[in-house]
């Protein structure tokens, strides 16, 4: 009877035993895996480590797709949705991530101005009137405009804006529809239009205006509603926010839930709610580049001193709707920043930082020369040379 009871007491202590070697192993994994997480977002060397020889973000030089380009020849280069385009002699070839020429379309363009958004891309005529659409590999419309353009813009639903200058108006702006067809012009015969911008929603066009006919400098952001103005263009105004005298006003950007993102010479506003107010002020900043062609963000870099002879460039990326900051340092100057959707192209001389609107790596891309321009989009990135295009898949 005692051997009986004994057996299954000896069973159960085995088994307990078993557990707690499991659950000690889960624990330390557990514990070590919490560690090396807040390492990576606490410690910028072990971070980089991480990013190097664990995730593979740095690339060489050596080990990217490359195509050449044919020297002597004027070509321009612009990065949309997941191709790099190069157009030359009136013809847009797009390219693939492995360099693959996917089709050659027919553009007959010499001196373009870009813009693009999710898979459309519009490409206009600098000073001229040609507008192309190219919708993810075709082109899905073309047209002539009245005026010398001056700046293209398309939406991420395939709405177009075109800012024009030359007419017997201080400057205008036709809409085009997803389709071709145009559906009003604004004329502005005292300002003169410096951006463009098409909410998500494709309801409103916002457009900022610059009058210098007087002594001072008045910036004003003036929303039409584009339904409106379909059918009455004179009286289709929603609203117009007047800066502060002699504030100058650069770009526009609409984000989502009708945010207007208003970059000006000293500060970063924002306009929702029917109100304007200012986001960020770059008085007392060493400010060296800023953009707001990101998805509900923007970005800044500012320069801060680390030693006697060098300083460090801190990019500060800033989110408009919940207004919360994600930093990124970069220990040298930065020459120039690119920035698409949730991208942002750091030019550091030999080496391109790619990081995204979080502030993490994507990729580091190491040169053997410096590296003169980059494109870029969310997907694909160009680095430019003088006689061939390096491929980066991000």
């Amino acid at each position: 009877m005692r051997d009986y009871w004994e057996e299954p007491e000896t069973e159960n202590k085995k088994i307990n035993a078993k557990k707690i070697i499991l659950s000690i192993v889960i624990s330390i994994f557990v514990i070590a895996i919490i560690v090396i997480v807040a390492l990576y977002i606490t410690n910028n060397e072990f971070r980089n480590w991480i990013d190097v020889e664990i995730f593979r973000k740095e690339i060489s030089q050596d080990g990217v797709t490359t195509i050449e380009l044919d020297e002597g020849e004027s070509t321009n280069i612009y990065a949309f949705n997941k191709y790099i385009g190069i157009l030359s002699k009136n013809k847009l070839s797009l390219y693939d991530s492995n360099g693959k020429e996917e089709v050659n379309l027919e553009v007959q363009i010499t001196n373009p101005l870009f813009d693009s958004a999710n898979r459309f891309l519009v490409i206009g005529e600098s000073n001229g009137q040609k507008v192309y659409v190219v919708e993810d590999k075709e082109v899905a419309w073309e047209s002539e405009v009245e005026g010398n353009i001056s700046k293209v813009y398309v939406n991420k639903n395939g709405y177009v804006a075109v800012i024009m200058t030359g007419t017997s108006y201080k400057s205008e702006v036709q809409v085009f529809d997803p389709e071709g067809n145009s559906l009003f012009i604004s004329f502005l015969s005292y300002t003169m239009a410096v951006d463009v911008a098409i909410s998500n929603d494709n309801k409103y066009l916002a457009i900022a205006e610059v009058d210098t006919s007087g002594t001072i400098i008045q910036s004003n952001v003036r929303i039409t509603s584009i339904e409106k103005a379909r059918t009455d263009p004179r009286n289709s105004d929603e609203n117009n926010y007047k800066s502060e005298q002699n504030k100058l006003i650069v770009n526009i950007d609409y984000q989502d839930k009708d945010r207007i993102v208003c970059m000006y010479t000293d500060t970063i506003n924002i306009i929702e709610n029917g109100q304007e107010s200012v986001i960020f002020d770059n008085k007392d900043k060493r400010i060296t580049a800023q953009s707001i062609d990101l998805k509900n963000n923007f970005a800044t870099i500012q320069e801060e001193s680390s030693g006697i002879f060098s300083a460090n460039s801190v990019i500060n990326i800033i989110n408009v709707e919940s207004k919360n900051t994600q930093n990124y340092t970069v220990e040298t100057s930065v020459k120039e920043m690119y920035t698409k959707g949730d991208m942002i192209a750091l030019n550091l001389g030999t080496e391109i930082e790619f990081i995204n609107t979080g502030g993490w790596l994507v990729k580091r891309y190491i040169a053997n020369q410096e590296v003169s321009n980059v494109t870029v989009s969310d997907n694909i990135a160009g680095i430019i040379y003088r006689d061939k295009v390096e491929i980066i898949n991000l």
